[in-house]
């Protein structure tokens, strides 16, 4: 079977599970460990730097090669978990993950710090996709849709959170303490995992492939406009929020004078925009049709953009909020049900596509940030051009996948 064929329906392979809050915990959990142990540390940048006597510039390089190596490694765990199941590179990646923790956390200099970061991302990036796996193998239809939109709520939550965590312990414990944090974190939801959840992945629908077969199927994937359209279509959208998240700080404490404290408040109070798109996302799709709702959340993802660059270079904190929180609003629709609608043939390939599709979003988070630097304009204009350009290809391949 190849990996665009469509899977009968997870309801009918696997036994069948009520959406319970402890499942969603988990689920959201594993989902957002990436991308709080990668925001967290955005505050603590000065003191690292201080104490490891390298340029504050240099830091970024602990957020490339995180997101390269989590890029990377989604594409190995995918095919690896259809074929030997979920449970195990669950809870593999966790320990892994603590153990890069715990490197960086030692890290005596800038060199280990990196290596850290890697091996951290490596573990790491096994629950993050994962958490979409399994929800496919246990959910189906708007079950399934709802509880990625609980999932991508958590996923959006913690970068927004995390910078004034992260400032909170910087200031009362130093930067070592955000990777004693985040190392804790890994090990309750290794345990969390182990109580709550047991293989999703049983072994009558696991499938034997050698690197020749993966690649292939990877390949076939791709090419599978089911799959890659409203894949690509999340994760532009994404990119965008990666943009936001990346271009901030410097639009409102370079040029606003914004504190620390007063950026970490901003970032939390954004996360209630998403909140309530993430809510609402699977309550809108049950009565218009989730490709529907989807194509509207570009749609409103797109405004945002436009009425950010409508404010100029230097616009007005009214204006700048009002235009993320369209644009954030938008997102928090499309991320969940795009990724409903990615998933949702591709059943007894689940890992593989959602592996795929982790791949995706972290390639678009990389270029999206690394354009919101390298654009010739003003930061503020920069990020709306990212804005608008990702939301207006999601909004066209949302639209030339035509789902209902």
């Amino acid at each position: 079977m190849s990996a665009a064929e469509t899977a009968t329906p997870a309801a009918a392979t696997a036994a069948p599970r009520r959406l319970s809050g402890g499942m969603l915990a988990l689920l959201a959990g594993l989902a957002a460990l990436g991308t709080l142990s990668t925001n967290i540390i955005l505050p603590a940048f000065p003191s690292m730097a201080a104490a490891l006597d390298v340029p504050a510039r240099d830091l970024g390089l602990t957020l490339t090669s995180f997101f390269l190596a989590f890029a990377v490694g989604q594409l190995v765990v995918g095919p690896t978990s259809d074929r030997f199941g979920r449970r195990p590179l669950v809870l593999g990646g966790l320990m892994l993950f603590v153990i890069g923790s715990a490197i960086c956390w030692a890290a005596p200099d800038f060199g280990t710090l990196i290596t850290g970061r890697v091996v951290q991302a490596a573990g790491v990036c096994a629950a993050s996709v994962l958490s979409r796996a399994i929800a496919r193998d246990l959910y189906d239809g708007e079950a399934l849709a709802r509880a990625l939109a609980l999932t991508m709520v958590a996923m959006a939550a913690a970068p927004g959170f995390s910078p004034l965590l992260g400032s909170a312990l910087d200031t009362a414990f130093g930067w070592r303490a955000a990777f004693v944090l985040v190392g804790v974190a890994g090990i309750l939801l290794a345990i969390a995992h182990l109580t709550v959840v047991g293989e999703t992945h049983p072994a009558d629908r696991r499938r034997p492939a050698g690197i020749g077969g993966i690649a292939r199927a990877y390949v076939e994937l791709a090419r599978d406009r089911r799959f890659i359209l409203p894949a690509s279509a999340v994760s532009l959208v994404l990119g965008g929020l990666y943009a936001f998240f990346g271009a901030t700080p410097a639009i409102l404490m370079t040029g606003m004078g914004f504190t620390s404290l007063e950026l970490g408040l901003f970032f939390a109070a954004t996360v209630f925009v998403v909140f309530g798109a993430g809510f609402a996302a699977p309550r809108l799709a049950h009565v218009f049709g989730a490709g529907r709702v989807a194509r509207a959340g570009t749609l409103l993802a797109l405004a945002g953009g436009l009425a950010l660059a409508a404010g100029g270079s230097t616009p007005g904190i009214a204006i700048f909020t009002a235009a993320l929180s369209v644009f954030l609003f938008g997102m928090g629709l499309v991320n969940p049900l795009g990724t409903a609608i990615t998933l949702q043939p591709f059943g007894s390939r689940a890992g593989l596509a959602s592996a795929l599709l982790g791949f995706l979003q972290m390639a678009m988070a990389a270029l999206a940030t690394l354009l919101v630097t390298a654009l010739p304009l003003p930061q503020t204009l920069a990020m709306a051009v990212v804005l608008t350009g990702a939301s207006g290809l999601a909004a066209l391949a949302f639209t030339a996948q035509g789902n209902k």
